[in-house]
């Protein structure tokens, strides 16, 4: 037995598996019912008494060898399957990633200053925290004015008064600081106002605003260019109104009006059944303005306009509630992976 015992360890010892099918094979042939070490075991009960500890002190070191070695193997067998497989082949097919969906609104905005490019307009930009004098002062609004009232705008801090941007005006008062004409400018942004959320108004809207300054520039140069913009944006059948209108920063002033292609002008709940949608508001730079900022109102004229960009992608995309723009559902935005 003791022979036994010896040729088994020797076997333990010199064991090399190269799968860990092999190891659990060895396991089974060693320490399973049917193993080695359970064959010695039934022979140990034929020895005499004198021979029992020695015996019984080896077939424990055995059983414990035989342990240790196959939780030896296996953990050596595991180590080297993962360090395999941590080491990228490649000649194997690269795998994409799922792309994820421009937002309709970045869209339209991208869009709208692409057409104004076209035009010699170039991109301005400015904070969303702003002063009284950028939003409201530089741009003519008198004191009593409601949009310097709570009700109208979200303010931070009084005397002096800090407020979140009503309008991307604001840009057009620094563009104007900062640079003399010509000016020409488009002025994208996010802008934020005190009003009731529903599927046609929100408090955190988007706008891109325009600004032309020059020598002899006229309201037929106004009109020409907004006409030119809703032909690009809606298709060559687009048509456009103006109705007069009033702006303390522009002097004449006209709201402009879009065919609505929603409903092919018959009629529907964005359009108030009128078969027109209401996209921007624009005018002459008022003269007050332009000596506000330091610009002879002698020498320069020029217009200014302002648009809802969700105004614009509803129009476009056929969208019936703004609100959704803001709830970022997967599902909504995919849909317009095709308008990249």
């Amino acid at each position: 037995m003791i022979d036994k015992i010896n040729q088994l360890v020797g076997l333990i010892e010199e064991f090399a598996p190269r799968t860990a099918a092999e190891v659990e094979e060895f396991r089974i042939k060693i320490l399973g019912k049917k193993g080695e070490l359970n064959a010695i075991m039934e022979e140990f009960k034929k020895v005499a008494p004198e021979m029992k500890r020695e015996l019984g002190q080896r077939i424990n070191q055995l059983k414990n060898l035989a342990q240790e070695r196959i939780a030896e193997l296996k953990n050596n067998l595991a180590q080297s399957a993962s360090a395999v497989s941590s080491v990228e082949d490649m000649s194997r097919p690269g795998s994409c990633g799922t792309l994820g969906s421009r937002h309709p609104i970045s869209i339209v905005r991208n869009e709208i200053c692409d057409i104004f490019s076209r035009l010699g307009y170039t991109v301005a930009e400015g904070p969303e925290i702003e002063d009284d004098w950028h939003v409201f002062s530089a741009l003519n609004f008198p004191p009593e004015h409601p949009a310097r009232d709570m009700q109208d705008t979200f303010f931070i801090e009084k005397n002096p008064d800090i407020l979140l941007r009503t309008h991307t005006s604001s840009i057009q008062v620094r563009t104007m600081e900062r640079q003399r004409p010509p000016i020409r400018v488009v002025c994208p942004g996010r802008v934020f106002r005190n009003e009731a959320i529903s599927y046609r108004a929100h408090c955190i809207f988007h706008q891109v605003e325009g600004l032309y300054i020059d020598e002899n520039v006229s309201f037929a140069d106004l009109k020409q260019s907004i006409l030119y913009f809703a032909k690009e944006m809606f298709g060559e059948k687009a048509t456009i109104r103006l109705r007069p209108s009033y702006f303390p920063f522009t002097e004449p002033s006209a709201e402009v009006d879009v065919s609505c292609n929603l409903c092919g002008g018959k009629g529907c709940n964005v359009c108030k059944g009128t078969g027109w949608l209401e996209i921007m508001g624009c005018g002459m730079v008022d003269p007050n303005v332009l000596e506000a900022n330091g610009i002879d109102s002698n020498k320069y004229s020029g217009f200014a306009f302002g648009m809802g960009v969700e105004r614009i992608a509803m129009l476009k995309f056929g969208v019936k509630d703004l609100r959704l723009y803001f709830e970022n559902d997967v599902r909504f935005l995919r849909q317009f992976d095709s308008a990249l």
